[in-house]
């Protein structure tokens, strides 16, 4: 028997699991004070809705297989396709615009590098039904009160924002057409990622263009504030109108507070085709780790996966690179396991007294434990220590005939004699 799991995946202990769930439930915890609701669907989705939205080249990075009913299905490797099938089956009766997020697990067979695993699981926030640019706004803050919330502040990740249709348009304006604005976009995409020479010579290469045009398109990439996104449209005789819902997506995240956290950045293209409007990323300050999250508009993918035409914005917020920023920055908010208190019998006939005790903590929603067999106090106290109990509560024989318990504080070593009667009350049990 393998003494390992499967490459990719992982295997939760309690401490992980743990800081997992305490993960989770900041992220719900947001996504409530925002005003989302939570939905979740099935891990295995038929095959044709991901190659529906992807092409059959993804099947490679699936874990697909036929059932027994010679179905092509597939586990699920993102959420939208599952969310854009369950929207069109209740469209008419859903009020808008819709504010839906979900946790779910995904797997992908990738390579497997630091950040990326075959299985994660990911916030999912999304708003369907609004074409405005505060919907972007709103999501984007959603995503960075997300990760502020583990205690990360603005010199620890930052949220990248650019346009789509900004730097389609600035393409366009140097000539080039749909099919060569597509292949810069992959090659903007990797600015920040590989030599700019090498692109040049790639995108050249590709999109059948001379040196000085390939740099005049990747120079849209250099673009970081709006003062600059309007010397670019001025230089390439465009109105500032092509750039207002950006400015206007902007503006609405400073009012809210959070400019510290936003960076206009026009090499934010989103290499997936779907993208319509505003895209955004989130990366640690350093850039050391691939995005905490990624998203933006995608206003006609739901009519091409539902059959309904509704427009719609999200984010992806994975597990695994925004646990490695909170380790490296915050790790005092991992959670580890905790107990109200440990319940110490001295002798085996303190034990029913241990018991009644326990039971009457529990009742009161206190987390308790005792040890399971006689042992010394010694051993019982080093128990507690292990399992990070806040204090203990010793119970022996002179304890007993005075009706009180000994409570000691784990942290400092303070003792006090308790009257059981006001046990409960004096600690707020």
């Amino acid at each position: 028997m393998q003494s390992q799991g499967l490459p990719g995946f992982r295997d939760f202990f309690p401490d992980e699991t743990a800081f997992r769930n305490h993960m989770f439930a900041v992220w719900r915890s947001v996504a409530a004070r925002y005003g989302f609701e939570e939905y979740d669907g099935p891990p295995l989705e038929p095959l044709e809705l991901y190659t529906q939205k992807s092409g059959d080249e993804i099947v490679g990075q699936l874990y697909t297989f036929a059932d027994k009913g010679g179905r092509a299905v597939s586990l699920r490797p993102e959420m939208t396709p599952t969310l854009a099938r369950m929207v069109a089956l209740r469209a008419r009766a859903l009020k808008k615009p819709i504010r839906w997020f979900s946790i779910p697990q995904l797997f992908r067979y990738e390579r497997q590098q630091r950040g990326r695993l075959r299985e994660h699981f990911q916030l999912n926030m999304d708003i369907v039904g609004e074409p405005g640019p505060l919907a972007d706004a709103e999501l984007i803050a959603a995503a960075v009160d997300a990760v502020r919330a583990f205690g990360l502040t603005d010199q620890n990740f930052r949220a990248r924002i650019s346009d789509r249709r900004v730097a389609h348009a600035l393409l366009a304006a140097q000539g080039l057409t749909d099919s060569q604005i597509a292949i810069a976009y992959l090659h903007i995409d990797k600015l920040d990622r590989e030599e700019r020479q090498a692109l040049v010579e790639s995108l050249g290469r590709q999109a059948n263009l001379s040196a000085a045009a390939a740099e005049q398109v990747l120079d849209i990439g250099t673009v970081k504030d709006l003062e600059a996104l309007r010397a670019a449209l001025a230089g390439a005789s465009l109105d500032d109108e092509v750039g207002a819902e950006l400015a206007e997506c902007v503006d609405a995240l400073a009012a809210m507070g959070l400019a510290d956290f936003v960076d206009v950045d026009l090499s934010v293209v989103r290499g997936l085709a779907y993208y319509t409007g505003i895209v955004f990323e989130l990366f640690d300050a350093q850039r050391s780790l691939r995005s905490i999250c990624g998203g933006g508009r995608y206003d006609g993918l739901l009519k091409v996966l539902g059959g309904v035409d509704l427009p719609a914005t999200g984010f992806g917020m994975g597990d695994v690179v925004l646990g490695e920023v909170i380790k490296q920055h915050c790790p005092s908010t991992q959670p580890g396991p905790q107990l109200d208190a440990f319940l110490v019998a001295v002798t085996a006939e303190d034990l029913p007294h241990v018991l009644r005790l326990a039971h009457d903590l529990r009742e009161r929603g206190r987390a308790v434990e005792f040890a399971l067999k006689q042992q010394s106090v010694t051993k019982q106290f080093k128990l507690a220590a292990a399992r990070s109990a806040r204090r203990a509560v010793l119970i022996g024989p002179d304890e007993r005939v005075a009706g009180v318990v000994v409570v000691r504080d784990l942290e400092t070593g303070e003792e006090e004699r308790v009257e059981v009667s006001r046990l409960m009350e004096d600690y707020g049990w």
